[in-house]
């Protein structure tokens, strides 16, 4: 398996496949997918894409958006491998807060991380979601 960095465009079918199959390649666009880091998860064996997240960095604070991983893929650690690497990256970066709104039925995956529940549960397009977020670079103090 291999992470590297990839173009909006190369994560929109994937995004679509796995949280909006019954939406259109636009809907599954995110307005800023131009400034945003983007990285992918590719097969060993055959080079193909299997996961995706989308990372949108405002100063000092990181978002996760249209994190996906190929159905076929789910529950082999592949989901857990991005989330490490990406966490790593925004640590080298002297980020210092990694959040994301996680669907209800994920927020537990996220909890592995450290990452915490910041808020009430709201809803986007009748599905249910919590913000998490974990701080990252933790000034230690003297």
């Amino acid at each position: 398996m291999i992470i590297r960095s990839i173009t909006s465009d190369e994560t929109l079918p994937l995004r679509q496949a796995v949280l909006w199959p019954q939406k259109s390649l636009a809907f599954c666009r995110v307005e800023n997918d131009h400034i945003g880091k983007h990285f992918g998860v590719f097969s060993d064996t055959q080079n193909e894409l299997i996961s995706v997240a989308s990372i949108y960095i405002e100063g000092k604070s990181a978002r996760l958006r249209k994190f996906a991983t190929a159905t076929k893929y789910q529950g082999q650690g592949i989901g857990t491998k991005m989330i490490q690497f990406i966490l790593q990256t925004l640590s080298d970066d002297k980020i210092d807060l990694f959040w994301c709104d996680a669907r209800e039925s994920a927020v537990g995956f996220y909890q592995r991380f450290g990452m915490k529940i910041s808020g009430d549960k709201f809803f986007k397009h009748n599905v249910a979601y919590y913000k998490v977020e974990i701080k990252l670079n933790k000034q230690e103090k003297v």
